[in-house]
């Protein structure tokens, strides 16, 4: 049920990403919430798979930039799985690095957010 409700949150994220940058930054492949979800199935296995690698190899980036450097991470793992979902027909197109920078920003704040609403796992 915790992992429904995780992808419901990215979803939601990924939908505000696009409707508050949509034009200028991000543009959307396709706007009914299926590719919403679909799309937050992708940034999740992005984040599992992919996610852990970067953070080993960016170690000392991070610790250099006192943790500022996960932003990076977080913006190019925004930019894949918007990649990968225009492969599949469900992402979108984000215009640059500061784009990607916004979006990922977007979708961290709403996910954070929305999570303190999660019950906890005790």
């Amino acid at each position: 049920m915790r992992f429904i409700l995780r992808l419901l949150i990215n979803a939601v994220g990924f939908y505000l990403a696009v409707y508050l940058l949509g034009g200028t930054y991000i543009f959307p492949n396709s706007t009914n919430w299926v590719s919403y979800l679909w799309l937050a199935v992708i940034f999740g296995l992005v984040n599992a798979i992919i996610r852990p690698v970067l953070m080993v190899v960016s170690c000392p980036i991070i610790i250099l930039t006192l943790g500022l450097g996960t932003l990076l991470i977080n913006t190019v793992m925004f930019w894949l799985a918007g990649l990968i979902g225009t492969q599949f027909g469900v992402g979108f197109t984000v215009n640059g690095f500061l784009g990607a920078f916004l979006g990922a920003l977007v979708v961290s704040i709403v996910s954070f957010v929305l999570s303190l609403f999660l019950p906890n796992k005790k």
